[in-house]
């Protein structure tokens, strides 16, 4: 309406139009007039002006600061975003009622009462990368892409603030602290971390980048300087040390949780050292970056070369450090949920180069069942709809069947912390893997982010590159022999994230292998937990959690058997087994 264009001729007409004019100029003063933040940071902060996303936080909740008490859960508290471009310090950022926000849309919308209030600064970098494009994004500065604890991101102290969206108010807010740097984990006898800067990264982002491992040592590795090691790679999330391996029993004092993370974690130590598992390296790779935690291991047109980063660069150095065979049938991936789909993946990009991959709970392997979206025949993510009926599309469930989460809930959270695939979230880093570049650098999404769209033509880029069943199933002839044993995949039969679903119809291409001139059949195997939910990595006799904290010791022995079993004539089976 405030658009509105009449016949100039006509005196009634123009009468209209300004009337129109005036009212649409009072509607606009009343928005810019309601509630809102302004937002600054203190002179002493920063030496340049600031990039990044402005987040501000409201909280019902007393103790814990705002900033941790967002996420997509049920208890999840308030957030609103906007971006910041060039910012002063003693300048003032507004974030007024045009925001977005999560979980309540709309600043108008939440309820008046006092909140803890909280703002915080996500910064950004600009990159400009080989490809030509010039990028703002968040570096990893060694936290694993945790926009709420990210080094040298500004944030204020909070207090609490009484809110009343129908009041005309600037509510004042000033970023006064800064996330301190991270001190990096220390070796120890067993555990040691390796950081190299990365020659096909940096020249991609350009700026230097790096890759890093954290290498569990076996028993007995100093004593043995002849001892040559087969390496299991395990791939997942972002993680600064090794975690589950304790070399001190429990403290008295400890309980819960924790005391059963710390015996469980003790008892490996002492398998480990005992000579119960197999003498082996296992090697956690490390490869945040400035969209994710991780890379998913393999190259991107977003991300760049992390596959063969991983493999040329820092796979090399490692097994030269701590002394690996060094060859392809000495090496076995596994991972779980994002390792689960990087383990996979990287056997399947790779299949020369490892000789088995075992994978719990993966990622959706199969981009018909991208959790509940088929990509590439549904017309909307976030919607099942009908001539008569719209029904939202579930993110996530519980085990016992509650759903927590819808597809556009979980997308619009993501939208808030970060626009154009920046909220380091769960479903941008995938488009930010899988996807395209758009013509602005930044990934071209699969879907409108506000209303759910599918773009068939990313679909179709993704199901020629990153859609695994879709390649196996397309390349069997040459990659099947390369695989035969090699797949190994386990995955509770109601997880949370529905990942279920794409498993099966990974499985129905892999037994159709067994068809006359499907062949060779694939001979790994595929098993789901019965009742078990997310992280499920069999032993379907005990809960996840401990299944987790026993995974090591459940796998090594069969992956060790299985290298020995197919290790080539000639090859070192005896150095490592002293």
């Amino acid at each position: 309406m405030c658009g509105w264009q009449g016949d100039a001729s006509s005196n009634n007409l123009r009468l209209m139009r300004r009337t129109i004019a005036l009212a649409c100029l009072a509607l606009s003063t009343s928005a810019t007039a309601a509630l809102r933040f302004e937002v600054r940071y203190a002179p002493g902060l920063r030496t340049e002006p600031l990039d990044g996303r402005l987040l501000v936080m409201l909280s019902t909740e007393e103790g814990e600061e705002p900033r941790f008490q967002i996420d997509t859960s049920l208890d999840t508290q308030q957030m609103f975003g906007v971006d910041v471009n060039g910012l002063e310090a003693g300048e003032g950022a507004i974030l007024d009622g045009s925001a977005l926000g999560y979980p309540v849309e709309r600043l108008r919308d939440v309820p008046p009462g006092e909140y803890f209030v909280q703002a915080l600064v996500h910064v950004y970098q600009t990159f400009h990368r080989a490809d030509g494009h010039v990028v703002k994004l968040p570096m990893d500065d060694g936290e694993g892409q945790q926009w709420e604890r990210s080094p040298g991101n500004l944030y204020s102290t909070p207090r609490s603030v009484r809110i009343d969206p129908a009041a005309d108010e600037a509510i004042p807010l000033t970023l006064d602290r800064v996330v301190p740097p991270i001190e990096p984990p220390r070796d120890t006898p067993y555990i040691k971390h390796v950081r190299i800067q990365s020659e096909k990264l940096t020249l991609f982002w350009g700026r230097p980048m790096h890759l890093g491992a954290i290498v569990l040592l076996p028993e007995g590795f100093d004593e043995h300087p002849e001892a040559r090691y087969p390496v299991l790679y395990v791939q997942g999330h972002f993680q600064s040390t090794f975690r589950g391996f304790r070399e001190t029993p429990p403290e008295p004092g400890l309980s819960g949780e924790a005391r059963t993370e710390a015996e469980y974690g003790y008892r490996f130590y002492q398998d480990w050292t005992s000579g119960r598992l197999p003498r082996m390296l296992i090697v956690i790779t490390q490869h945040a970056n400035p969209y994710y935690d991780d890379s998913y291991g393999v190259n991107s047109e977003n991300l760049g070369p992390y596959g063969d980063a991983i493999l040329e660069e820092l796979t090399p150095y490692v097994e030269r450090k701590f002394r690996a065979i060094g060859e392809s049938w000495s090496r076995v991936l596994m991972g779980g949920s994002t390792g689960g789909w990087i383990a996979l993946a990287q056997q399947v990009f790779y299949p020369d180069f490892f000789n088995g991959a075992w994978c719990h709970c993966p990622d959706s392997v199969d981009f018909r069942e991208y959790q509940m979206v088929d990509v590439y025949e549904n017309e909307n993510a976030y919607w099942m709809d009908s001539e008569w009926k719209k029904v939202p599309r579930v993110d996530r469930r519980e085990v016992n069947g509650d759903l927590t989460a819808t597809m556009e809930d979980a997308n619009r959270y993501e939208l808030v912390l970060g626009e154009n695939a920046r909220s380091g979230g769960q479903w941008d880093i995938w488009q930010a893997v899988y996807g395209p570049v758009g013509q602005d650098g930044y990934p071209h999404p699969i879907w409108n982010k506000r209303t759910g769209a599918i773009d068939g033509e990313v679909a179709d880029y993704w199901k020629e590159n990153y859609d695994l069943r879709a390649i196996l199933e397309r390349r069997w002839k040459t990659l099947g022999p390369k695989l035969v044993g090699k797949i190994h995949i386990k995955v509770g039969d109601v997880d949370h994230f529905y990942l279920e679903r794409a498993v099966r119809l990974l499985e129905a291409f892999l037994e159709s292998t067994k068809e006359p001139g499907r062949g060779p059949y694939y001979g790994g195997s595929v098993e789901y937990g019965d009742g078990h939910g997310h992280c499920y990595s069999g032993d379907p006799s005990v809960p996840t959690r401990i299944a987790r904290l026993t995974i090591y010791q459940r796998h090594l022995p069969v992956m060790a058997e299985h290298i020995l079993k197919t290790a080539p004539p000639g090859a070192d089976v005896k150095s490592w087994r002293y």
